[in-house]
């Protein structure tokens, strides 16, 4: 008996794309914040991206107008709260430029310095989420290990280590303390590593900065061991979300979005502030302006604040013992020293930290190059103590505007490699 086989005919299937319109996010504020897009899909590649902002919403600037000048101040480390002191500086260079008051140059080197503080613990941050976000998560470790270090720099001169309110209207609040806060015993750590701990913690806080600064480049070059050539970083990196030289200009980007382009733009070389003329370093640019050039600029841009923080150091240790800021009370408080003796000094304590300042009639646009752009602070007083208007040209706030433009035509797992490389804190582009 023939055994009968079924003879069966596979027909070809048509595979059929789907639309989508699909709500991303509202992220958690831990993920660069609470942004929402709306994503138009096709299958899965994005055909169009709105963002959406509002859901934080403070009225940083609205409420600014209704503190004194000095009141306004701790506002600014809210708004990019992994910029502080950047943030503090910009608005400080705009008050200073309406009063046209001198700042001692000791202050100069302390804000330039402390600027670049900041930019390494923003990159860190930047490059740690970014690769948190598309899934490598030992890099955010190595990078909270560095930014635990320079958070304990912003503590020992504010006495906070997020929040500092260091800069101030004419100057810094204090100078550089003679020593560094040291690790106590405990019995979770042996007598051997409290000594490793506290081995840089002997000296000033110079001292630490220049075994920082030592150390430093080493930790980057494990950073990128972990991510330069890593197949899976860059095959999520590299040609995503790229954006012509004459594009970027067009959409408004600056700082690392925009010399990923390739365009050379920094406002530290271009339109020198502080003492950053005196500063020897290179400006870091892309080629194809991609996810992975910004990356590899961010990296370079550690590297290169390096060197301004060394020539900052040296010039601070070669020059101690000179004021830090302005004597002119009607802006800066007398020494404590000074008000407990002087009845002057301590009517113009009470003033100042009561009434304020008052700034001449004026306006004023003042940008320095913060960690993520231009960050620049426009001011029009009308002589009062507090500002008429206050505005804030954020950089996040242009660079979310080009998610549409940079996202379209890829895939869904690329949004949020593109949000990582934009480098977005909520908190300074929903002001």
């Amino acid at each position: 008996m023939k055994s009968h086989r079924a003879l069966f005919v596979r027909r070809p299937t048509v595979a059929k794309l789907r639309n989508y319109t699909i709500n991303f996010g509202p992220q958690h504020p831990a993920a660069h914040g609470v942004l929402r897009m709306i994503l138009e899909l096709e299958g899965e590649t994005i055909v169009r991206a709105d963002p959406h902002i509002g859901l934080l919403h403070r009225g940083t600037e609205k409420l600014a107008e209704t503190k004194t000048y000095l009141q306004a101040l701790p506002y600014m480390d809210r708004l990019d709260y992994v910029s502080m002191m950047c943030n503090e500086q910009a608005y400080c260079l705009a008050i200073e430029k309406l009063l046209g008051i001198e700042v001692p140059i000791r202050a100069k080197y302390i804000r330039t310095m402390f600027a670049e503080v900041t930019r390494i613990l923003n990159h860190l941050m930047g490059v740690g989420s970014h690769a948190l976000d598309i899934g490598a998560m030992t890099a955010i470790l190595y990078a909270f290990r560095d930014r635990e270090e320079l958070m304990d720099l912003y503590e020992a001169v504010s006495g906070a280590r997020m929040h500092a309110a260091y800069f101030r209207v004419g100057g810094v609040y204090r100078d550089l303390p003679d020593f560094m806060p040291k690790y106590e015993a405990s019995k979770y750590r042996s007598a051997k590593v409290l000594k490793e701990l506290n081995a840089s913690r002997e000296g000033s806080m110079l001292d630490f900065i220049d075994a920082f600064c030592e150390r430093f480049p080493k930790n980057i070059d494990t950073l990128e061991t972990l991510l330069t050539d890593n197949r899976i970083w860059k095959q999520r990196t590299v040609g995503i979300g790229v954006v012509s030289p004459e594009r970027a200009l067009q959409k408004g980007f600056t700082g690392v979005m925009l010399r990923g382009s390739g365009v050379e733009w920094d406002v530290r070389k271009k339109q020198p502030y502080e003492m950053y003329h005196e500063m020897d370093f290179d400006i870091p640019v892309g080629v194809n302006g991609d996810c992975y050039d910004r990356y590899l600029c961010r990296m370079a841009e550690m590297r290169q604040s390096v060197r301004i923080i060394k020539q900052c150091a040296d010039w601070l240790r070669a020059n101690p013992n000179l004021p830090v800021i302005t004597e002119n009370h009607k802006v800066a408080p007398p020494k404590r020293t000074e008000m407990k003796m002087g009845m002057e000094d301590l009517i113009h304590h009470f003033k100042l930290f009561t009434e304020g300042m008052h700034v001449p009639e004026g306006e004023t646009y003042t940008a320095i190059e913060h960690p993520k752009g231009e960050f620049g602070v426009y001011i029009i007083s009308d002589g009062a103590n507090k500002p008429y208007r206050l505005k804030i040209r954020a950089p996040g706030f242009a660079h979310l505007q080009g998610m549409d433009e940079m996202a379209r035509g890829h895939m869904l797992a690329d949004v949020v490699a593109i949000i990582g490389t934009q480098d977005i804190v909520f908190g300074e582009v929903d002001r």
